[in-house]
């Protein structure tokens, strides 16, 4: 293990059980170099747990038993590391397991998803509601592949410090962004807590099902920050080497809150670097994970992101990586050399999320009543206009009107994250009934269509926040990360009360995954084949050229308008047919046009396509 090499040493405690009193062996490990200290014992431990403790000093006064940063397989609430033959974990058909083929990130799209969320409603009709095996159940898998979504984000996955595995209640609630042991399955979403081999196999059976059914698993991972520092195993085990401190205005070392949650670690350090490569590959390697989203990855370094890319390439270079493009306050390590948006030019092969396009559609993240370009206001269309290229530099794109940004942040179209709502804000019904509160059902219905066609159709990856194809609602709650169910759960009969909104938002995703003109995967296309039309009356209207790219569309338009009224727009003359119009999508074609003047229903989009 890792520890400071002027400790006094490192007690082994090895129990029985998870819940044993007092230990049945104990014994010191030996100090090899500087911060590395080892034993080897000829013993046969399975089935035993295990915990170290550090003694910086002397040997009367340790820091308390932790299970070590790397524990891979955690007792109840994770306090004690439990020895299992990880091979016993594997499921039927496990190493016959293959990652869904994947020939450009832009052809995902990612549907960001928590266990309790999908399953927990009492209709839901799911026998292991909150679990990670949900996601197993025919009925999950049918959903799934009948929406079309090509990754499932899981949201944290780990173990969390926050619920009492061995008290859970469907009163109890939280995300997980407050990390304990992150090379451990979460035993919350377990189906037995006292087990520590079924929340490793059970996830595994979750993967094993989403990649029979073609769905990729990417996994929500949260390094930034400890739930505490005081109890986190990273300074059990190494005092304060894990996070990042700055000195206040009194002069005094205090730990840097970069995280907004009270600490960050210090990724630009060496052991932590290699803790959090180890952890991406482990997951990777041992659970077949195939993406990572990195929460606040604005508090990580750049090169640690990089080695973490490289990394993860010599695993599968078909692995995706993205993550939140900013920290959650100021942290204590140069602004130039954190992973932020403005750097994702220097981070080769990892995206980042878009609140341009996000805040451009519906209004800004701190003013919920605000609305954006839905509302018909100026000012917004550029930054619409952005996130559809995908954050790329493009000549039809006025980067001075774009706000957040004055200058293109990607390389490549794949690197923008397109969205409109995601798990910590209101989602997007709420938002709308905020931002519209006059608005009827059926304004509200077809401003939701309206604001993903963007996303949908962008050049990016977009992602869907689980429910928002049903028109969830939280209950206007906006940070809904301890609500109970009853704020959380999603109410799939809003299927039946909204099914043409679900099929618009279905068909929508089916249009990205059969065209290839709307996920070109390369910025020489986007910025070659796809054009903007100059409009009036903020209409957000743009040209493919699917030909070009081997679409068997040759010519695309897709006309937006999000005016409280009908608009015209004109269409160069020729042989069309229309394959969206009035909240209605058929591949087919809903009727023909010739081109000429064309009237765009209110808050609607018109998508045609040449025939001749």
């Amino acid at each position: 293990m890792n520890a400071p090499s002027d400790a006094a040493g490192v007690k082994v405690r090895i129990y029985s059980s998870d819940s044993a009193v007092e230990p049945e062996r104990e014994f010191w490990l030996n100090s090899i170099a500087n911060d590395y200290w080892e034993r080897e014992e000829d013993d046969d431990f399975i089935g035993k747990y295990y915990t170290y403790e550090l003694y910086p000093t002397d040997k009367a006064h340790g820091l308390g038993e932790t299970p070590g940063v790397f524990a891979t397989a955690v007792g109840v609430n994770g306090k004690r590391c439990a020895i299992i033959d990880m091979e016993s974990t594997n499921p039927e058909g496990w190493h016959e397991d293959n990652r869904p083929e994947l020939g450009s990130p832009s052809d995902l799209v990612v549907y960001e998803l928590h266990y309790r969320d999908f399953s927990a409603h009492p209709q839901s009709g799911y026998e292991h509601k909150g679990k990670f095996l949900a996601l197993t159940e025919p009925k999950a898998i049918f959903y799934l592949k009948t929406l079309g979504v090509g990754a499932v984000q899981l949201m944290p996955s780990f173990q969390f410090a926050t619920i009492d595995e061995d008290h859970l209640s469907w009163l109890e609630y939280n995300w997980g962004y407050d990390p304990l042991n992150y090379n451990v399955p979460a035993g919350a979403y377990a189906t037995d807590v006292h087990d520590p081999s079924v929340r490793i196999r059970e996830f595994k059976q979750m993967v094993l099902a989403l990649h029979r059914a073609g769905i990729r698993v990417i996994m929500d991972v949260v390094y930034n920050h400890c739930y505490s520092v005081e109890d986190s195993n990273f300074q059990r085990t190494y005092p304060d080497y894990y996070f990042r401190k700055y000195k206040n205005e009194r002069g005094e070392e205090v730990y840097s809150n970069g995280s907004g949650c009270g600490n960050e670690t210090a990724s630009e350090r060496l052991l932590m670097r290699q803790f959090m490569i180890n952890s991406v590959t482990y997951w990777a390697r041992e659970y077949h994970v195939d993406g990572f989203r990195f929460d606040l990855m604005g508090v990580h370094d750049v090169e640690t992101m990089q080695e973490i890319r490289q990394a993860l390439s010599d695993v599968d270079p078909s692995i995706t990586i993205y993550g939140e493009g900013w920290s959650g306050g100021q942290c204590a390590l140069d602004a130039a050399l954190l992973a932020t948006k403005q750097r994702v030019k220097d981070m080769p092969g990892i995206g980042a999320f878009g609140n341009e396009m996000r805040d451009a559609i519906r209004g800004p993240f701190d003013n919920d009543a605000q609305p954006g370009w839905l509302s018909g206001n100026d000012g917004y269309t550029e930054s619409i206009k952005f996130g559809i290229v995908g954050g790329i530099e493009h000549p039809d794109v006025d980067m001075q009107k774009v706000n957040y940004t004055d200058e293109p942040w990607t390389v490549e179209p794949w690197q923008h994250v397109s969205y409109v709502s995601c798990h910590d804000d209101m989602c997007l019904f709420d938002r709308l009934t905020r931002s519209f509160p006059k608005a009827n059902e059926d304004t509200i219905v077809r401003l939701a269509m309206l604001a993903f066609t963007p996303v949908l159709l962008s050049q990016g990856i977009p992602l869907l926040f689980v429910g928002e194809e049903v028109l969830r609602s939280k209950q206007g709650v906006r940070n809904s990360y301890k609500s109970p169910d009853v704020i959380n759960q999603i109410d799939w009969g809003n299927l039946t009360r909204y099914p043409k909104y679900f099929l618009y938002i279905r068909e929508l995703i089916h249009l990205r995954r059969e065209h290839r003109a709307f996920r070109m995967g390369s910025a020489e296309l986007v910025r070659k084949h796809l054009r903007f039309i100059p409009s009036d009356n903020n209409i957000v209207a743009f040209r493919l050229d699917g030909e070009a790219v081997g679409d068997t569309w040759r010519t695309i338009y897709v006309v937006m308008n999000p005016n409280g009224k009908r608009q015209e727009f004109h269409l160069p003359e020729g042989k069309y047919k229309v394959v969206c119009k009035g909240g209605d999508i058929s591949p087919n074609g809903l009727s023909t046009s010739k081109g000429g003047r064309m009237l765009i229903g209110k808050q609607q989009t018109v998508i045609v396509v040449a025939t001749n």
